[in-house]
């Protein structure tokens, strides 16, 4: 089973705020205005358990749901620092799959349908946004290659081929 955005959805509904609300929030990191928003009243500590602001309750929730999942089931978790919350489950593959900036901006242009200059911002707030989120509450740099057991480059080996490498490796193929 897929786990991607639905973590985040079910992490919404535990906290009982609607996703569309927390999904800005989600991979904020502490320097953004949303995050610091998060840390007020306005922003959600009223909406927290033992004060603890929404920033933190979201992860804490999404994490929560990552391991109940892998309790339980083979499954594929996208981002939420899965790799790091779950480094010390012994069955758990830890994959980061990157493409330089050119492949990412074509791919975007071609499957958003965004101009190169949007594409161009996107990218550049998307890295901002997930760098921030996962050192916030890794301690890790994004993307560094220690904490994977494999990096697969989409650019050179193409998305199907990532996805059979993978699949080769699990033994699903």
């Amino acid at each position: 089973k897929l786990y991607d955005h639905n973590i985040l959805v079910m992490a919404a509904k535990r906290l009982e705020v609607p996703h569309i609300y927390i999904s800005d929030l989600e991979e904020t990191g502490p320097n953004s205005i949303i995050f610091n928003l998060s840390q007020t009243p306005f922003g959600g500590s009223s909406r927290t358990i033992n004060n603890m602001p929404l920033v933190d309750r979201l992860f804490y929730e999404e994490k929560k749901i990552i391991e109940e999942v892998t309790a339980t089931d083979p499954c594929v978790i996208v981002g939420r620092c899965a790799g790091y919350i779950l480094k010390d489950h012994p069955d758990c593959l830890k994959v980061f799959i990157h493409a330089d900036t050119d492949f990412r901006i074509q791919r975007s242009i071609q499957d958003e349908k965004l101009t190169h200059e949007e594409a161009v911002e996107v990218l550049k707030k998307t890295d901002k946004r997930r760098s921030g989120f996962y050192t916030t509450h890794s301690g890790y740099k994004w993307g560094d290659s220690t904490h994977f057991d494999i990096c697969l480059d989409s650019s050179s080996l193409g998305l199907d081929r990532c996805v059979s490498i993978l699949a080769d490796i699990v033994g699903i193929n």
